[in-house]
């Protein structure tokens, strides 16, 4: 008995065991379930594990609409344990759907699906270009009792310097 544990011991060092954190969903952009009111610019998927930049074609991720149309524009950007895909400007009410494949450093790909509602405005209105006349900014008074103590700090100034440099003058020609 001791021995047959010995060799699955041995056999579980040697072929290793697989791992107990497997790369899971962490968070998502826009959040899985939530209701938006303006469109968003892109999705992003975040997961455990570092995901593989270097290939790109091994990742996808799909948004699509209501009508199964895809409103992603195909580009992802992977950093780290992040991948982006850019999306179109979104025009029609309803659940979207992200389905997202990402492959993963010594991992088996992070893959899965979630929704978002998407409550798109009932009137869009242009904001109006014509621009609108200010009032003239009258500028700031100045004040007579400022400028005299300012002017005041000056001569004291000066003064002092003055006086200083007599004082250094003195000091030096009686070594």
């Amino acid at each position: 008995m001791s021995r047959t544990r010995i060799a699955a011991i041995l056999l579980l060092v040697f072929f290793g065991v697989t791992s107990a954190s497997a790369n899971t969903l962490v968070s998502t952009n826009p959040i899985s379930g939530s209701t938006l009111s303006v469109s968003p610019s892109n999705v992003t998927v975040t997961g455990q594990v570092t995901l593989l930049a270097d290939a790109p074609d091994a990742s996808s991720i799909t948004v699509t609409d209501p009508n199964g149309v895809r409103v992603d524009d195909g580009t992802i950007y992977i950093s780290d344990m992040s991948a982006t895909v850019g999306v179109k400007p979104l025009v029609e009410s309803g659940f979207y759907t992200v389905t997202y494949s990402l492959a993963a450093e010594g991992d088996a790909p992070l893959e899965g699906s979630f929704t978002f509602k998407y409550q798109a405005p009932s009137v869009i209105s242009t904001a109006d270009p014509s621009p609108e006349p200010t009032q003239s900014q009258t500028p700031a008074s100045s004040s007579w009792g400022t400028n005299i103590f300012v002017i005041i700090l000056l001569v004291i100034a000066f003064l002092v310097t003055v006086g200083l440099s007599l004082y250094a003058r003195k000091l030096f020609t009686n070594r």
